[in-house]
């Protein structure tokens, strides 16, 4: 019976030792966990703060969009008045050479009749 309660004590020694050998890696396991967990954790951090940069060049660059557009609403509006104008320089030039013309042919008809007369 002595040597049956030794045997008995030395396997629940064994198991013991097992037992705290595995709580052990299960602590160091938990603790590889934790590191990992923290190490992504400031990854997040880091991308959600380059997110956000990045969302707020964004928003500045729709706001320069909108700036440039109603610019170029403006230029095409002034370009659209140029246009209207030079055609009408140009209406108004063509009427002036055709008068010119006129003028031309009507002063070649004149002069030699007051040369001769």
């Amino acid at each position: 019976l002595h040597q049956q309660a030794e045997q008995t004590c030395r396997q629940l020694v064994r198991t013991q030792e097992e037992h705290e050998r595995l709580l052990q890696a299960a602590v160091e396991q938990a603790e590889g966990l934790e590191h990992s967990l923290r190490s992504a954790e400031a990854v997040l951090a880091e991308r959600a703060a380059q997110l956000k940069d990045t969302q707020a060049q964004l928003s500045r660059n729709k706001l320069l969009i909108k700036d440039l557009r109603e610019e170029n609403r403006g230029f095409a509006v002034a370009l659209q008045a140029a246009e209207l104008k030079q055609k009408s320089t140009e209406e108004k030039n063509q009427l002036l050479e055709e008068q010119a013309s006129a003028l031309k042919q009507l002063i070649g008809k004149i002069t030699p009749a007051s040369l001769s007369g």
